[in-house]
């Protein structure tokens, strides 16, 4: 019998070659290697992510609510690498079931996020591919320090035509986003989309210089998203009022809208002023692996099951 799995092997390979670089990088730099619950009693209410329920809980759509907790109880630098859960996530891009690369770093913010998202990936990739540049889809990505940096702003009046702010009112920014402006980023270098609009950020800190924008960047290799990072908001009011508006949201589109985090917040107190990002392990591994699709760099997806 033929095993789809035989024709993915390099490819495992190099994912698990990636793993070990990932947990040398941040054990380099003094970071714990931590591990919270899958099952939760409440995820962080977002009005385009759809939690999988689970015996009258959920499976954690991020570990960003609990690592926060942590942050709160005085842990200053952490990181894990676990499986997160999405319903309705089906695609060339997407899995519901997928794993995430998340780390927080206390008393710093999203810029201080970006350079060490940078170095990273650089040294990741290095690290599984013997090489200082990627190879991606018939083009040379240059990796050398630094990456791109573009504002939303400047991608829109580049790319799209129009700002931000009247796609957001238009309801097409995430349209936009896929079809105009994600497609041609980080095929030269890679490329920081930073300061997105404050509606775009529901958990990420707002500029103190310009409260429209929130302090959120996303990276970009050959026109793939690689991770979501911020400025983390700490403001307990503000964030559950955040919160109250995706869950309108929800409500409006007719979906569920899950309970309020309680202890997430009330740890917000407590939290320092921090950093984190999100990082799609499978799509790093797409891109040290030459594919677009991601069934081609997990040893299983669903319709295998």
């Amino acid at each position: 019998m033929a095993y789809r799995q035989q024709q993915i092997r390099t490819n495992l390979e190099r994912r698990a070659r990636l793993l070990t670089a990932v947990r040398a990088f941040f054990a380099s730099a003094g970071y714990l290697e931590v591990e919270t619950p899958v099952r939760i009693p409440a995820v962080a209410p977002e009005a385009h992510i759809d939690p999988v329920t689970a015996d009258g809980w959920y499976l954690h759509t991020s570990p960003e609510l609990a690592m926060k907790r942590l942050l709160a109880a005085g842990y200053r630098r952490i990181f894990q690498i676990c499986r997160c859960f999405r319903r309705g996530e089906r695609g060339g891009r997407h899995l519901p079931e997928f794993t995430l690369l998340e780390w927080y770093t206390a008393n710093e913010n999203y810029r201080h996020m970006m350079a060490q998202t940078e170095a990273l990936i650089r040294q990741a990739i290095l690290a599984v591919s013997g090489s200082g540049d990627l190879a991606f889809q018939g083009r040379i990505v240059d990796l050398a320090a630094p990456f791109d940096r573009i504002t939303v702003d400047e991608a829109f009046a580049r790319w799209a035509g129009c700002t931000p702010e009247k796609a957001l009112t238009a309801g097409r920014f995430d349209e936009v986003m896929g079809l105009e402006i994600e497609p041609r980023l980080g095929w030269k270098r890679p490329a920081f989309l930073y300061d997105y609009p404050a509606a775009c950020a529901a958990l990420a800190r707002l500029r103190l210089d310009r409260p429209a924008k929130a302090e959120r960047f996303e990276l970009y290799i050959g026109g793939l998203e690689l991770c979501n990072g911020f400025s983390e908001l700490t403001a307990a009011d503000e964030q559950r009022r955040r919160f109250e508006t995706e869950r309108d949201m929800r409500r409006r589109d007719g979906r569920e809208a899950p309970p309020m985090p309680e202890p997430f917040l009330a740890a917000l107190a407590d939290m320092p002023p921090a950093a984190g990002n999100a990082l799609g392990v499978d799509r790093l591994v797409m891109l040290l692996a030459d594919t677009t699709v991601i069934d081609e760099v997990n040893a299983f997806v669903p319709e295998e099951l």
